[in-house]
């Protein structure tokens, strides 16, 4: 019998994993305890912008014109429980408030609603982010509080979700991981994701710890290769070399790779700085924060770009925001998302703003969220819009929309030709030939 497939919370990993469990033939039902998220998720819509998810999400969910109807949603334990054989629990797992440590209450609240309803045999799968060690507890506290009790066993499936790109990291992943302690938890795992493992797709399996490590290992190698590069800019800006170049050429070692390798305003996002600093908490739990001191500094350089990107401006304006336009290019802590959780993008124009500036902001997805955390910055509806009157442009989202802009038309709208590329993706050429002044991160002003 085809095995039914339940998702636990149904935000940006949830709705992408339930979706995708749908496309991957599996009769799927989505929990979630906000109703107003399951009667948008239920209408096919999703509460994020990711590319490709509304419409994966339409092609399942029952009820909707055409779907396959394999995808429901529901705000009831009891049914999530009768229904499934294998349970996903993909809650968030935030940064505690004032500590590096990762909030767990997400999760566990997840395992104390679930357990008591599992009454027959099944597999409880973690695929949030959280501390190791969490996944021994967690199994212990589902034999405890599941009637079923040993027969409800506990595997540990770590997301590599890229936004953006999340419904293809979900379809055709570039490993699977799952930690597992024997039993049936591997053989179930391998029926769930048979697709993408004959497709290629490199099955890991693990013990518990490896598969909690091996999402903070990634994400913090990551961080310390994007901090590196922007450490070399600040040595570049002093020394009058060019990091692009530099990148270019280090890039080609087979060994370093060049991808990560581009200098701006660093990192952010909702994974990458809390996961990174919740790595850093736990290993001082364990005894072990010697072997992650560096990260320290990885965070520390990350967000010393954002205070050096407010520099740069106030430099190019003459010293001072007070009475000086800036328009900011971007509020997403990335293209192709609207997700503007610690993005240092709306970091460096909150700044600017508090320092006096008049700050328009533009973002192709990220208006509406900009606008909730930083309601007293000024917004336009294009780019054209926000760089009206501007004394310096400010690119810090490298959306396509801004690397296909036409300097000469966005110069003819502007007080003062100048422009600061925070991610060093413009074509400092033609905003040249444009007649801008163009500078950029760790390169030579000409």
């Amino acid at each position: 019998m085809a095995l039914k497939i339940t998702v636990i919370g149904t935000g940006y990993l949830g709705a992408t994993h339930a979706a995708a469990m749908a496309e991957l033939g599996f009769e799927v039902l989505g929990l979630d305890i906000v109703p107003e998220k399951i009667e948008m998720l239920a209408a096919g819509r999703v509460p994020m912008y990711e590319p490709g998810l509304e419409e994966l999400l339409a092609a399942h969910v029952a009820g909707l014109p055409g779907s396959t109807g394999r995808l429901r949603f529901t705000t009831s334990w009891e049914e999530v429980a009768a229904f499934g054989d294998v349970h996903f629990v993909c809650v968030n797992t935030p940064q505690k408030h004032g500590e590096y440590a990762c909030d767990m209450s997400h999760v566990d609240s997840a395992f104390d609603s679930l357990a008591p309803h599992l009454t027959r045999p099944a597999l409880v799968v973690g695929k949030s982010t959280v501390p190791v060690g969490s996944a021994d507890r967690l199994a212990a506290r589902l034999v405890e509080l599941a009637p079923a009790g040993a027969d409800v066993e506990l595997a540990w499936n770590p997301e590599f979700l890229r936004e953006g790109f999340a419904v293809q990291d979900t379809l055709r992943p570039d490993r699977i991981v799952v930690g597992v302690r024997g039993g049936n938890a591997e053989k179930l795992l391998r029926e769930v994701y048979a697709t993408p493992i004959a497709e290629g797709s490199p099955f890991v399996v693990t013990d518990f710890p490896t598969s909690e490590l091996v999402k903070t290992a990634a994400n913090s190698f990551l961080a310390t290769k994007i901090s590196f590069i922007n450490a070399m800019a600040e040595v570049c800006e002093a020394a009058g070399g060019d990091v692009v170049k530099l990148a270019e050429a280090i890039g080609h070692d087979e060994r370093i790779g060049s991808k990560f390798l581009r200098a701006g305003i660093g990192f952010g996002g909702g994974c990458l700085p809390k996961d990174i600093r919740a790595f850093m908490a736990r290993a001082g739990e364990l005894g072990a924060d010697q072997a992650l001191t560096f990260l320290r500094e990885v965070d520390s350089i990350n967000m010393r770009r954002r205070g050096h990107m407010v520099e740069l401006a106030r430099e190019a304006v003459g010293g001072s925001f007070l009475g000086k336009r800036v328009a900011v290019l971007g509020a997403t802590f990335k293209p192709d998302s609207d997700d503007v959780r610690d993005s240092p993008a709306l970091n460096v124009a909150g700044q600017i703003h508090l320092q006096g500036g008049q700050v328009t902001v533009y973002d192709p997805k990220g208006m509406d969220n900009a606008r909730r955390v930083f309601p007293t910055l000024a917004y336009a509806e294009s780019a054209m819009a926000a760089v009206e009157g501007a004394d310096v442009v400010l690119h810090l989202t490298e959306w396509r929309e801004f690397r296909d802009l036409d300097p000469a038309a966005l110069g003819k709208a502007v007080a003062d030709r100048l422009v600061l590329d925070g991610r060093n993706v413009l074509d400092a050429d033609l905003w040249r030939a444009a007649g801008w002044t163009y500078r950029a991160m760790g390169r030579p002003k000409a």
